[in-house]
């Protein structure tokens, strides 16, 4: 078991009401250009319809997570007992695990909450008459709205939790008769707690069960529960794809993807080593454009199939997983293709054009302009 010294040394508490909403509005920001850049790959063929879609899904509930969170430490520094952001300056630039887990507590028991917080509307009528009539700043009203408006946004569900639990998006039928053999994109997410970083999986997979995956009582839940087991950073895909693989003998895993959202440099905020950050301090960019987030995609394909006896008669269908051909010259990644990219403003941008750091020539670049417009770049 980790040291909790190690897991929390590059934590640091935000206690100033204006950083803490310049961070979140650097990450609303952020957030609205990740899915300007899944759009970008849909429109190149990178990514299917149905994958931009699942993407966006858990994009839109990653922003939903950073805006409550953004309510809920909106007077952070200004009153007492307002709390503190801790986030992760050192490795992921993202808010903690810890902070998600108690969104997630506080998610359970936002009802009661409400219930003894007054109306938005009610709230306002008390500020104006505190500012107008006795010439205070209402900071107890402003942080009871905060602590409202958070709640709020926690019962409206759609948020990014510590697990996604895995869900279906069916992509039609390879086979019909009474045989048919169905295609699903199954897909689920988890925010990893080693590296403060969101990781979405996206497994395509041919049914061949007597009832269809997503109505079968038996088969549903217990994948559901062996590919949450299976949400960590830190395996490979092809251990993932192969066990899955043993372990349903009707269910054939074809094409398995994991997307590592981040980490997320800033220049005002983090402390990352390395040519980003010299780019990030040599760019100077305005507040707002002093950030690069990186995005990685790794891939396993199926590159055939070998059947393999069952008991006395039966035979089973088993993946073969293309591997990387250039593994075994280097670091052995357990997947058929990595695919690097950076997302950045055109200021940052500009200087690591210009520096061309070693390392970054084959990672491709997202270069986000004026209007939110986003360029690609290798």
């Amino acid at each position: 078991m980790p040291e909790t010294g190690d897991l929390t040394r590059d934590h640091m508490d935000l206690e100033d009401t204006q950083v803490t909403r310049r961070y979140f509005k650097k990450w609303e920001a952020i957030t609205g250009h990740l899915a300007r850049v899944a759009g970008q790959m849909e429109a190149e063929g990178t990514l299917s319809r149905d994958d931009v879609a699942v993407l966006a899904r858990y994009i839109i509930a990653l922003g939903h997570s950073f805006r409550a969170l953004a309510n809920k430490y909106h007077m952070s520094g200004r009153i007492v007992g307002s709390g503190k952001l801790t986030f992760d300056r050192e490795e992921s630039g993202f808010p903690v695990h810890a902070e998600l887990l108690q969104m997630a507590a506080d998610a359970a028991q936002a009802e009661v909450h409400l219930k003894g917080l007054p109306t938005v509307q009610s709230l306002k009528d008390q500020m104006v008459r505190e500012i107008v009539g006795e010439l205070k700043v209402p900071l107890e009203r402003q942080y009871a709205l905060s602590q409202r408006l958070y709640y709020e946004e926690l019962l409206k569900g759609s948020l990014f939790w510590p697990q996604m639990h895995p869900d279906t998006v069916w992509l039609g039928n390879l086979s019909e008769g009474r045989d048919p053999r169905r295609r699903y994109l199954l897909h689920w997410a988890s925010y990893d707690s080693t590296v403060n970083l969101p990781t979405i999986y996206l497994l395509e997979v041919e049914d061949t069960g007597r009832t269809a995956l997503p109505k079968d009582e038996k088969r549903w839940p217990e994948v559901q529960g062996h590919l949450m087991a299976q949400g960590m950073a830190g395996l490979k895909l092809v251990t993932i794809a192969s066990g899955f693989d043993r372990d349903f003998a009707d269910l054939h895993p074809k094409r398995l993807r994991r997307f590592h959202v981040g980490p997320m440099y800033s220049h005002a905020y983090t402390h990352q080593s390395g040519p980003l950050r010299e780019v990030l301090a040599e760019a100077r960019a305005p507040e707002g454009e002093d950030w690069a987030l990186a995005w990685t995609v790794e891939d396993l394909k199926s590159e055939r199939v070998e059947q393999e006896k069952s008991g006395w008669f039966g035979t089973v269908e088993r993946q073969i997983f293309a591997l990387d051909p250039f593994a075994g010259r280097g670091v052995d990644t357990g997947a058929t293709s990595t695919e690097r990219a950076v997302i950045l403003p055109e200021r940052p941008f500009q200087v690591l054009a210009e520096k061309t750091p070693p390392g970054f020539r084959e990672v491709r670049k997202f270069v986000v302009g004026k209007g939110g417009r986003v360029l690609s770049y290798r």
